[in-house]
């Protein structure tokens, strides 16, 4: 980390979280902050789902909720970068404070609960874009709304022709009775919906579904039947956390999805069952807990093609994301692999 981003790290930690959040989107638009460019190498290049990939770093829903900065994170270092999430109707969340930052725990509470400026507003800036990398928008469902299912296809519809990949997102917490849609017939019916609304696209994008870490076995392998079935592109695994377990902040017991570095082997877990359910027939992207290199090389080698961070920026700056990428280069040349290609799954079994 350099000076500069260290120095304005310690300044937003002075902050209201959120403030401090909305501070950073605005220096990034401003371009008050250093970005490295693309990071790419013939062994870093990958594929996900049919999207050629600069490096499988990837910068995870949430840290740009509205699609405000694009063109400063497609130059972050990150190999694609997923905004959102949008709702058809524009709404403000939940109350505030909605934000915690666990320091002790090097971990984040949220319960934002979809605050988003709504699926026309954030079509209009996804259009106006050049995306250089692969971008991806993650769908989610008003917390009004008579038909929720059906929310996740209309965003699409808006917005699916202005990025290159969508995910499914039923595993926040944050909007109750969401989590409800990953059982198998109320996904079934909600991800045929949208795969219709998919087909219709003058460019049809890969569909991507992103679940919760706190699934039983048994409702895992429903999720991964359903997948298979529907016709999905890949999984993200996983969202945030409702799981306190090992907590030492004073905000521990805030309500919300704990997300940071508690939730790194519960969720690479859970990537390595996914793995073997689907056996290798549909590529996983590996969130959770991921702030070293190391971290991201272990999740590619339990079965991930691709991976995602956000909370570890909080405490390791926006440059993070290339780092990280350019640390997985040197990991696969130590370990023989030429590409991350041949390294996906080949740690897998340690984690079953």
């Amino acid at each position: 980390m350099n000076l500069i981003e260290r120095a304005g790290l310690f300044a937003l930690h002075k902050l209201d979280p959120e403030a401090a959040h909305g501070l950073s989107i605005k220096a990034l638009q401003a371009g008050l902050v250093p970005l490295p460019g693309v990071v790419t190498s013939d062994r870093l290049k990958t594929r996900l789902a049919g999207l050629d990939l600069p490096n499988p770093v990837g910068l995870a829903a949430g840290f740009d909720k509205n699609a405000t900065a694009l063109v400063p994170l497609s130059r972050a270092g990150f190999g694609f970068v997923e905004v959102g999430a949008a709702t058809p109707l524009p709404q403000p969340g939940n109350p505030k404070p909605r934000l915690f930052r666990l320091t002790e725990d090097q971990a984040a509470i949220n319960r934002f609960g979809f605050n988003n400026d709504g699926m026309q507003a954030i079509a209009t800036r996804l259009a106006a874009h050049r995306r250089t990398i692969p971008l991806g928008l993650n769908l989610g469902a008003n917390k009004t709304s008579d038909n929720r299912a059906g929310d996740f296809a209309q965003v699409l519809a808006a917005c699916g022709p202005y990025v290159d990949f969508a995910t499914v997102n039923v595993s926040s917490p944050n909007t109750e009775k969401l989590r409800d849609l990953q059982g198998r017939a109320a996904l079934s019916a909600l991800l045929a919906g949208v795969m219709e609304t998919r087909a219709a696209l003058s460019r049809p994008i890969p569909v991507f579904l992103k679940i919760a870490p706190d699934l039983t076995p048994e409702e895992l392998a429903e999720i991964a039947e359903v997948a298979l079935a529907s016709g999905l592109d890949a999984i993200i695994a996983t969202n945030t956390t409702l799981s306190r377990d090992g907590l030492k902040s004073a905000d521990r017991a805030q309500l919300g999805g704990l997300s940071g570095a508690p939730l790194f082997e519960k969720s690479t877990r859970v990537l390595a069952q996914l793995s073997q359910l689907t056996g290798g027939k549909l590529p996983l992207v590996g969130v959770g807990g991921i702030s070293t290199p190391e971290q991201a090389y272990a999740k590619i080698r339990a079965g991930a093609s691709a991976v995602q961070l956000y909370t570890a920026m909080v405490y390791h700056g926006i440059g993070l994301g290339a780092r990280i990428a350019k640390g997985m280069e040197a990991l696969l040349a130590r370990d023989g692999f030429a590409s991350v290609a041949q390294a996906v799954g080949t740690g897998r079994d340690a984690w079953l």
